[in-house]
């Protein structure tokens, strides 16, 4: 079994197709076919149920696919660290954050380009579900992610980087605008809007109605929290979000009481993080130690 047979796996079973994988990887197409033929030869195993336009793993390849990832991991922290022998630190470092690249985590990005030029950053943003199960199976090195009842994949190291204080998001006009303060059991007959299911924003806001013992009539969901902002100011629903989201909108704020607080920390698999990745999770906790407020 070799890496190459291992990466072309890897490839088909992600693109599901071959000429795809062919494509992502630089090759011709016969040359994928006739690599995960033979692996399939050694494995005594057919890999992928084969249809005309696309590919599906069989059951052996479902067991396979982890493996395979965590070897071709492997084998790029070992070049990696022979690399950072020599005071380089190169490769390529995969880093997934949930919700948007603030200040601190742009200045760590940057910090890291200009002090390690070959390292290869490839930065994707998603939902908190998807992103820890990609750290969990190796497909993103560090991510940053919110921190809530979720449960973390026990293979993983959280560090808790920021605690950010949540309000309520009102349109102008409304009759709680001019509010200074109020409590979840006052909305009961509120209309809502908030970030699809998946987010940790979205865990955030059921969680803190779960404690208040209702759930909210939920009247719009965005995507992205510049919209959910978009939808607040021109008077959908109120929303539960960060008070700097609402800055240069047209949308008040109002604090709850009792304090909600939404937690984003990094995380890391610490058995199998590379030179970069500890170097980056490094620079994120020096960027972000100022901006912390207390639990």
């Amino acid at each position: 079994m070799e890496l190459r047979q291992l990466t072309y796996f890897v490839a088909v079973a992600e693109e599901r197709q071959f000429t795809r994988a062919a494509s992502r990887l630089l090759v011709a197409q016969p040359a994928v076919s006739a690599q995960i033929r033979r692996l399939e030869r050694e494995l005594g195993e057919p890999l992928f149920y084969r249809d005309p336009r696309s590919v599906r793993l069989t059951e052996a390849g479902e067991a396979l696919l982890p493996h395979a990832r965590a070897a071709l991991a492997a084998a790029e922290r070992g070049r990696d660290a022979i690399a950072s022998l020599r005071g380089m630190l190169r490769g390529r470092l995969r880093i997934g954050v949930a919700g948007p690249v603030d200040q601190p985590l742009g200045q760590a990005l940057g910090e890291l380009r200009r002090a390690h030029p070959d390292i290869e950053v490839l930065l994707t943003t998603q939902n908190n579900e998807p992103l820890l199960e990609a750290l969990a199976n190796s497909q993103v090195d560090v991510g940053i992610i919110g921190i809530g009842t979720q449960p973390v994949p026990a293979q993983l190291t959280t560090r808790v980087i920021a605690s950010e204080e949540l309000a309520l998001g009102v349109s102008r006009d409304h009759p709680l605008a001019g509010r200074k303060s109020v409590t979840l059991s006052r909305l009961r007959e509120e209309p809502f809007v908030t970030l699809v299911h998946g987010s940790g924003h979205r865990e955030a806001f059921d969680r803190a109605f779960d404690d208040a013992g209702y759930r909210p009539r939920i009247a719009a969901e965005a995507g992205e929290l510049s919209s959910l902002v978009e939808l607040v100011g021109e008077g959908l629903g109120a929303a539960i979000l960060p008070r700097a989201a609402a800055e240069g909108a047209n949308v008040a704020v109002v604090e709850i009481r009792p304090r909600l607080l939404r937690r984003r920390a990094i995380a890391w698999n610490e058995a199998g993080a590379s030179p970069a990745a500890r170097g980056f999770v490094a620079l994120v906790e020096q960027a972000t130690s100022a901006a912390r407020l207390p639990a």
